[in-house]
């Protein structure tokens, strides 16, 4: 036990930290809602329907549609895109998907490549661009959960203004949607950028997203 939870300590402190924050959310959140119940003069509900309920759930899906948007799209700009001198960059004269022989595919695949790296064809195609494939799926799935969750919570603010509630259509064309939505993006890719860019001059002793301490600024791709 002690040897898996060492070997898988990064991935374990994260979904650690995921569930803490998430419990926290809901508590407060739960807070905040009945409080503006109270202000308009509603009852107030528990903390089980709360955390079961779309004002909730539109809160937690907008933030994970927009980190999987910028996982995916981070995974794919760094086929195509370089940034002298940053780890999470390749190094200039690298673009693209590369050989087969430099990815291990096919005929080039070692004895303990995954098998469908080895098997060629579609298989092949697939698993080559299956991070991307998943990281896209969730961002979609969530977006639109962001959608339908948005539209309830939405409509229901709505009804207690007596205003005609919107179709799932229309609440997709919706300047409350699209304020949920940008206001996400654009952080994800302001972090992003930050990211990139300061871990060209910027040093983080024994991390692999740091060059190491004494690496030139201008190596790229190098790692702690």
């Amino acid at each position: 036990m002690s040897r898996f939870l060492r070997e898988n300590s990064l991935t374990l402190a994260f979904l650690v930290l995921f569930l803490a924050t998430l419990v926290g959310q809901a508590f407060v959140g739960h807070a905040d809602f009945n409080h503006a119940q109270i202000a308009h003069q509603n009852e107030t509900i528990s903390l089980g329907r709360y955390v079961t309920s779309s004002s909730f759930a539109v809160d937690v899906t907008e933030n994970w549609q927009s980190e999987y948007l910028q996982f995916t799209l981070f995974i794919l700009a760094t086929v195509w895109l370089v940034q002298r001198g940053s780890t999470d960059s390749k190094p200039p004269g690298k673009e693209g998907g590369e050989s087969d022989e430099e990815q291990k595919v096919g005929e080039h695949a070692q004895p303990d490549s995954p098998a469908w790296a080895k098997a060629g064809g579609l298989k092949t195609a697939i698993y080559a661009n299956s991070l991307l494939i998943v990281m896209a799926t969730i961002w979609v799935l969530s977006w639109f959960a962001q959608l339908v969750t948005g539209r309830v919570d939405y409509n229901a603010e709505q009804f207690d203004h007596h205003e005609a509630a919107l179709s799932l259509w229309q609440y997709a064309g919706a300047s409350d949607f699209w304020d949920r939505t940008l206001q996400n993006w654009q952080s994800e890719f302001l972090a992003i950028a930050s990211m990139v860019v300061f871990s060209i001059w910027l040093r983080q002793r024994g991390s692999t997203q740091s060059k190491p301490v004494g690496e030139p600024h201008a190596s790229t791709g190098a790692e702690g």
